[in-house]
């Protein structure tokens, strides 16, 4: 715990010198979508490797940098990239960029991900908004001594992904000939793809999508207080769905091809939702 604190209070005070900015809405960009940030206007970019003891991303396609500015006329922070539970840390690193956010003042959270399809109806190339997920990771970021300034012990998770926020974007998307659906996702720990036999048993137990990521930091907004707005891309059907092969390359491929609905979507969370 105090590693994890010194963690967090040593970022903040780093960010803190570079500017005196406060961000408002905080965005943990997912595969194929880092280069959103590249919108933001007047950008102070910290480079996670700035900052001791912070966990680094790996993973092609996430650049590893927190970018702070004006994004659509709201404060913003992004992560330009974030950490995985497969890249070998616990769950509470992953999930101390959240916490960091949280002393800088954001008060809203968007998590993006790019993630295998369960529901047959959902195509690759469709747009999901959040509604409620599956811990199946076998791990929990608030494992440990808790975080008491940020909130209890024992959070409710039962509203993590706020329905106004869904309800709000499906019209305001659908007034721009966007069409969003709405679903469960399910985090297995990765970095392995899941089995056609876990695919099956995923949508058993009622997911629509299945992915690496979001839980862990959707937890932690919630034991934060920090509302979230949770969107996925889903890049293509989970194992065993089509007779065919999964691979990396599949993913961003898809998420490059829906980015500028994606964009769109994001904007107008930004402009009109949040």
């Amino acid at each position: 715990m105090k590693h994890e604190m010194e963690i967090i209070t040593n970022a903040v005070q780093i960010i803190r010198k570079r500017t005196d900015f406060e961000p408002e809405i905080g965005l943990i960009l997912g595969s194929g979508l880092g280069d959103y940030a590249d919108q933001i206007e007047n950008p102070v970019v910290i480079p996670y490797r700035d900052l001791p003891d912070f966990p680094v991303s790996t993973v092609a396609g996430h650049t590893g940098q927190f970018v702070i500015g004006m994004c659509r006329g709201r404060h913003v922070i992004a992560m330009q990239g974030r950490v995985h539970y497969y890249e070998g840390y616990s769950q509470k690193m992953i999930t101390l960029p959240v916490r960091i956010m949280k002393r800088l003042g954001v008060q809203k959270m968007v998590l993006t991900n790019a993630c295998g399809g369960v529901n047959q109806e959902f195509e690759p190339g469709t747009l999901m908004m959040i509604r409620g997920h599956i811990n199946y990771s076998g791990s929990n970021p608030l494992l440990g001594e808790n975080f008491e300034e940020d909130g209890p012990r024992f959070p409710d998770v039962s509203q993590i992904y706020k329905k106004e926020y869904r309800d709000s974007l499906r019209a305001a998307a659908a007034a721009k000939g966007i069409h969003l659906e709405e679903g469960v996702y399910m985090m297995f720990s990765g970095p392995s793809y899941e089995t056609p036999e876990e695919v099956r048993m995923a949508r058993i137990l009622g997911a629509d999508a299945v992915g690496m990521s979001t839980v862990p930091e959707a937890i932690v907004c919630a034991h934060c207080g920090i509302p979230v707005l949770g969107i996925s891309c889903i890049t293509n059907f989970g194992a065993g769905i089509l007779d065919q092969p999964l691979n990396h390359e599949e993913v961003v491929e898809t998420a490059a091809r829906v980015k500028k609905v994606f964009v769109e979507v994001l904007n107008t969370a930004l402009t009109e939702v949040l």
